[in-house]
This record gives C-alpha cells, sequence and structure tokens, in this order.
C-alpha cells in the first residue's frame, strides 16, 4: 500500500481539490499520511498567484525530490515544472483530479480542456467542521494579471440541486461552516440560468445547525444581483460577511488591469451591505505596483481604503506571472512597490487599531 502525503497551497478551491484526491485515493486503498517523511510519494497541489508562491513551491519540490512527487494545480498550466525539476515523477491539472489514482499508478502527465463534474465525491476533510463545497469552476473574466484564468478557464456552474445535496451532505457529516467557493461566486449561474442569490435561497431551506460563508465575488457581477443578494443575506444561515476585490482606487488602473467594474461601483456596492448589515465584514484585495500604476494612481487607492476602511485587506505586491498580458508590461522598481505596500498596510494597521 502506497503512502501518500499531500502538500497543498493556494485558495480554498485549491484545498477542496486536495480533500476530493484525499478521498478518491482513500477509496482506492492508498494510505494517506500527515507528513513528507513517512510518504513514498508526494502530492504537490499547487498555486500560480505570487512569484513568491511560485518560489516557495519549487524550493519545497527541489527539496523532496528524493520522493517521487505528483505536480498539479494552478501553476501546471502556466510553467513547465519538469523543466525547472527533471525528477517529477508527472504532472497534471485541476481538470484531472477524477484520474488521480490513475496518475500515480502509471506515471504518466495528464491534461484535459474537459471540466470535471465533481460533485458528491468522497471526502477527506483538514478541518471536520467546514464542508468547502464548490459551486462552479473558472469564470467570465479577462484580468489581464491572473494566472488562475488560464489554469481553470471559462465559467461552468453546477446544478443548484447539486450543491445542495453536498451541502446536504456536509451537513450530515458535522460540518457547522459551509464555505461556497469558485474563482468568482459573482457569476455563479450566469450560464445556466440562474444566479446566486437563487442558490442561497435554496441552501438556507437546509435543516441544520449550520452557518454558510460565501466566497470571493467581483464587483461588476456583484452589481447584477445585489438587491437580490442582500435579501439572501437577511437568512441568520449566511455570515455577514462580503469578499469584493477592487484591486486598485484608481479608474486607469482598473482599465488597464480590465477589471470592468469602477471605484464607485465598489463604494455603491460597500454602502449597500453596510446600511443593510452594519456589522457585515467587508474584505478587499488591493495589488499595489501595477506596472500603469502612477504615485497618483497610488494615491487614489490609498484614499479609497481610507474612506471605506475595509475590515479586512488582502495586500499583494505585484507580481508578473508568466502567460498573462500584464507579464509583456514593463515593470515597476520593486522599492517603489515595497514603499506603496508599507504605506497601505501601515494606513490599515492603524485604523484597525483604532477601530
Amino acid at each position: 500500500m502506497k503512502k501518500v502525503y499531500i502538500k497543498t497551497w493556494g485558495c480554498q478551491a485549491n484545498i477542496a481539490d486536495s480533500e476530493q484526491m484525499a478521498g478518491i485515493l482513500k477509496e482506492k486503498g492508498y494510505d494517506l499520511v500527515s507528513s513528507e517523511k513517512e510518504a513514498d510519494c508526494i502530492i504537490a497541489n499547487t498555486c500560480a498567484v505570487k512569484n513568491k508562491s511560485q518560489s516557495k513551491e519549487l524550493h519545497y519540490l527541489k527539496k523532496n525530490k528524493n520522493k517521487d512527487i505528483f505536480v498539479g494545480g494552478c501553476l501546471t498550466k502556466t510553467l513547465n515544472i519538469k523543466k525547472h525539476i527533471p525528477e517529477i515523477k508527472a504532472v497534471f491539472d485541476t481538470n484531472s483530479i477524477l484520474k488521480i489514482s490513475e496518475i500515480l499508478e502509471t506515471g504518466q502527465d495528464h491534461f484535459s480542456s474537459k471540466k470535471e463534474h465533481r460533485i458528491l465525491l468522497p471526502i477527506i476533510r483538514n478541518d471536520k467542521e467546514t464542508g468547502i463545497v464548490a459551486i462552479g469552476e473558472g469564470c467570465l473574466n479577462s484580468c489581464t494579471f491572473c494566472a488562475t484564468k488560464l489554469a481553470r478557464g471559462n465559467l461552468r456552474s453546477y446544478r443548484i440541486g447539486d450543491i445542495k445535496r453536498n451541502v446536504e451532505l456536509s451537513i450530515k457529516q458535522g460540518c457547522k461552516k459551509i464555505y461556497l467557493t469558485s474563482q468568482d461566486n459573482g457569476c455563479y449561474g450566469f450560464d445556466i440560468n440562474t444566479s446566486l442569490p437563487e442558490l442561497l435561497k435554496e441552501l438556507v431551506t437546509i435543516e441544520g445547525n449550520y452557518i454558510i460563508r460565501v466566497g470571493m465575488m467581483n464587483t461588476w457581477h456583484l452589481n447584477k444581483i445585489t438587491n437580490n443578494l442582500i435579501e439572501s443575506y437577511k437568512s441568520e444561515k449566511i455570515m455577514k460577511f462580503l469578499h469584493i476585490p477592487v484591486q486598485s482606487g484608481s479608474e486607469k488602473v482598473l482599465k488597464d488591469m480590465k477589471r470592468i467594474h469602477t471605484v464607485e461601483n465598489f463604494k455603491v456596492a460597500v454602502k449597500k451591505f453596510r446600511n443593510a448589515f452594519p456589522d457585515i465584514t467587508i474584505a478587499t484585495d488591493i495589488i499595489v505596483g501595477y506596472p500603469t500604476e502612477t504615485e497618483e494612481d497610488f494615491q487614489q487607492t490609498y484614499n479609497l481604503v481610507k474612506e471605506i476602511k475595509p475590515e479586512i485587506l488582502n495586500l499583494s505586491m505585484f507580481s508578473s506571472r508568466q502567460k498573462t498580458k500584464a507579464s509583456n508590461l514593463k515593470q515597476l522598481p520593486s522599492e517603489i512597490i515595497k514603499e506603496r505596500s508599507k504605506k497601505l498596510s501601515d494606513l490599515y494597521i492603524n485604523y484597525r487599531s483604532n477601530l
């Protein structure tokens, strides 16, 4: 019996993929272990969002190349990992999770352009009380900086009935928290003639002691469903948490990023949800140092954060990702990016300490 260790980087969707791989392998008779030392082979489920993540992942792979290593996740679509580490046994993409036992047995690479239907699979959870439920794969966006789109492709939403059965099973298995995840929850259902509010309206009818947290959604999709989503959020079974990444306070930079939404769209969404739910937690993301960001653009971002004061601010220093449109642009000096990042970080720390 092969002993397998699964190492995961990245978002909730990646964690969900790893939990599904663990469940599939357990059913196939593999022994899942809790450390590299115990393992005969390692599955590395990678993230492609930042250069920093990529460096950590490559370092990890090189350090453990004496083991049989199988590499999956988003990085396999944006980087030729075997070129960096020839000893790697096989690589596979996010559309090949169902093939994981076959990949381990044959040592063959596996890539597919066809999205898998991965509802109600066996799962081994890291946190027994948290059920991570994917509501779709891919997105409808074309952001210039994003490598995840290259890896996960266009939107494919799961049917409401399938998602509901998945949530019901998670609750039956003891989960108290349900995390709904995808690359962009805001556009859920647009490809199958439904929407996120319709999904939530159905999910809150499930009996049991649980709360649902809705994951990240982009502002331009949120605009289309705001009023209905606010109605959905009135249920005590929906966590009062809204993650809407603005990325920049500059209209020019947003256009350069192909973000579609405006700063005003973001402000209006925050205002509406705070008016409806005064205790809501607003989370947003900012990319500091996009190649076309001037000092004036940065100041607009600084002013936006100062005005909105999001409860959670996820700050990222821009890092060029292979094969993205932004990778062709001339990068800003790293010292400028670091200086701007520190200013925003200091602002966040300051207003959070005074709340």
